[in-house]
């Protein structure tokens, strides 16, 4: 097994042409693809002590909705050290990995490989916060809490941050929690009525995983309450996955934005919907537990209702949830634990303020251009790069693995001041232009 690369001095680089804030699968694609490039200074930074990736929520049996092809590196370099492959080869399981025959990878088994790659770069760091990005005129201006550097360019990959709804907020603490800390909670639950909010598939793993514990460790009831109509598969059909390509990632940007709007409402299920892995397997468990072990009152599925109270009653919770159909019916929920699996939003980039208003904006999102730079008044060869935060403009992709590693590539393409050739265009034609071509091939 090759032993990870050893780290450089802290100081021995002052200025690089690329500082990367935030070291998640994003960013660290983009680390993991310049790291043998000659001539490309870069560093990039987490104000985590150590690497993590949704540790809190890594429940058992959980799997990627993606292909183990869609990792830091392959769709964009299939020879680099740095793919899933070469995770598997390097630490001599590659066979045993192909003889388990997954349908799926396990996600602890992808968040190690993502840990595996931050540990063997050189150029990734923890422990160290940026605080502030500023521009001096020719270069930005990077302070962290250990230094000042400079840098040509900035990529911002920073993430997100859990997100619950306004009934939930000031609430959060002890028995009612995001499902980004279900892992650290997840032993209290004997014997006692859990709610799970959120029709996604992390809320599927939180009620699969509670209805599945052993007779001593069971609940005494499980309530799954989504706003969603039903408990949705995702549409992982081949058609459907065409929206995850960069041909449609581009076709996208070009639309006007109502009509973006429109297509993430419209195509939601696309990304956020469950595995029908997932699905069967709560399904078969429900089927258990009613008829074969004769436990009538485990659970209960609450699809179509939207929860818009939640107060504390004695030493529990009381939920209150109306129908989506009938706004006029009601129902309380009585919960001992609440678990809020109702995803994320990106996280604030405060450190960017000393540039906020040279920055372009667009909605909620910063403005940026065909290679996720920010638009602003400064110089075109001095740019501020987002990684996973402009969802509005790129689609339901954006914050998905499976262009991580060609957004990568397109920035480091526009770093290097290069072209990479493109893969074929996709079988849909997004914007008719075979049919223009067909008619006036001139």
């Amino acid at each position: 097994m090759t032993a990870p690369l050893p780290r450089r001095p802290e100081q021995e680089t002052a200025h690089y042409q690329c500082l990367g804030v935030g070291v998640g699968p994003a960013n660290l694609s983009l680390a993991s693809l310049l790291h043998d490039r000659d001539g490309i200074a870069n560093l990039f930074l987490d104000r985590e002590e150590r690497f993590g990736w949704h540790d809190g929520q890594q429940i058992p049996g959980a799997t990627l909705q993606v292909s183990l092809l869609k990792d830091l590196v392959t769709l964009s370099d299939p020879t680099s050290r740095f793919s899933f492959l070469s995770y598997l080869h390097e630490h001599g399981r590659i066979y045993h990995f192909i003889n388990a025959q997954f349908d799926a990878v396990p996600r602890q088994e992808f968040r190690n490989y993502l840990e595996w790659a931050s540990e063997t770069n050189k150029n990734v760091r923890f422990g160290e916060e940026v605080r502030e990005v500023d521009f001096d005129g020719s270069s930005f201006v990077v302070r962290t809490t250990r230094r000042t550097v400079t840098a040509d360019n900035v990529v911002v990959g920073i993430g997100t941050k859990p997100w619950v709804p306004e009934p939930a907020r000031g609430k959060l603490g002890g028995s009612q929690f995001h499902v980004a800390d279900f892992v650290t909670h997840s032993r209290d639950f004997a014997g006692k009525r859990v709610s799970v909010v959120g029709g996604g598939q992390s809320g599927a793993e939180v009620f699969l995983d509670l209805i599945s514990r052993p007779a001593e460790q069971l609940p005494r009831r499980v309530t799954w309450v989504s706003r969603r109509h039903n408990y949705f598969p995702i549409d992982d059909t081949p058609f459907t996955n065409e929206y995850f390509v960069p041909g449609y990632s581009d076709y996208f940007f070009d639309l006007d934005r109502p009509a973006r709007v429109a297509l993430n409402a419209q195509n939601v299920l696309t990304s956020d919907g469950i595995s029908e892995s997932t699905l069967r397997e709560i399904y078969q468990r429900c089927y258990a537990r009613r008829f074969v072990d004769g436990v009538d009152d485990l659970f209960a599925l609450l699809p179509n209702r939207t929860v818009t109270g939640v107060t504390a009653d004695r030493d529990a919770w009381d939920l209150t949830v109306e129908s989506n159909d009938d706004p006029g019916l009601v129902e309380h929920v009585e919960a001992d634990s609440v678990v809020w699996a109702t995803g994320y939003h990106p996280a604030t980039a405060d450190f960017l303020s000393p540039l906020e208003d040279r920055l372009a904006r667009e909605g909620d999102e910063y403005n940026v251009d065909k290679d996720f730079a920010i638009r602003w008044d400064g110089p075109r060869d001095r740019s501020v790069f987002l990684q996973n935060r402009v969802r509005d403009q790129r689609g339901l992709a954006d914050p998905n693995l499976s262009l991580v590693a060609w957004r990568s590539q397109r920035i480091m393409d526009r770093l290097l001041g290069m072209h990479s050739n493109e893969q074929r265009e996709p079988f849909i034609d997004w914007a008719g232009k075979h049919i223009a071509d067909a008619l006036d091939p001139t």
